[in-house]
C-alpha cells in the first residue's frame, strides 16, 4: 500500500468516525451499504475492466431523513462522493454518469434505510424534449 493510499484510508476512517458521532451511525452504515451494493453488482468485462451500476436509490426512513436534513447535511452529494472514491480505489468503471438519489420512504423494511442500484444508460441532451413542445416526426 502506498503512503498516499494509507493517508487516504486514515482520513476516510476519521471522517466516518466523525459522521458516526454526529449522526448516530446511520450515514456510516449507509455508506457501507452503498459500497456493498456496488461491489455485489460488479461485472468483470475483460481483464482489468470491471463495470458497476451507476444509478443508486437510497430510501431513508422518515425519522432518519428528518434527522439528516435537519442538520443541513448534503447527504446525496456526500454519498455520491464517497461512492466515487470507493470505485476509484477498486478501479471500477461506471456504466454511465453516477447518481445517488436520496428520498424519504415510509416503507423501509428495517426502519432505517434501503439501497438499490441499477444501470441507467447515458442519454444525450438531444433525447430530451422541452415540456409542452410537440414531437417532431
Amino acid at each position: 500500500m502506498s503512503a498516499l493510499s494509507a493517508l487516504e484510508d486514515a482520513l476516510e476512517n476519521r471522517w466516518e468516525a466523525l459522521w458516526a458521532r454526529l449522526f448516530d451511525r446511520e450515514p456510516v452504515e449507509l455508506v457501507d451499504a452503498l459500497r456493498r451494493e456496488c461491489d455485489s453488482h460488479a461485472v468483470v468485462c475483460r481483464a482489468g475492466r470491471v463495470m458497476v451500476p451507476n444509478a443508486y436509490d437510497v430510501e431513508l426512513a422518515e425519522p432518519v431523513h428528518e434527522e439528516l436534513t435537519r442538520r443541513g447535511s448534503r447527504v446525496g452529494q456526500a454519498l455520491t462522493d464517497r461512492l466515487a472514491r470507493h470505485a476509484a480505489r477498486h478501479g471500477y468503471e461506471w456504466a454511465g454518469p453516477l447518481t445517488v438519489h436520496v428520498r424519504r420512504s415510509a416503507e423501509v423494511p428495517n426502519g432505517r434505510f434501503r439501497v438499490a442500484s441499477s444501470v441507467m444508460p447515458h442519454v444525450s441532451a438531444d433525447a430530451f424534449q422541452r415540456v409542452g413542445q410537440p414531437t417532431r416526426g
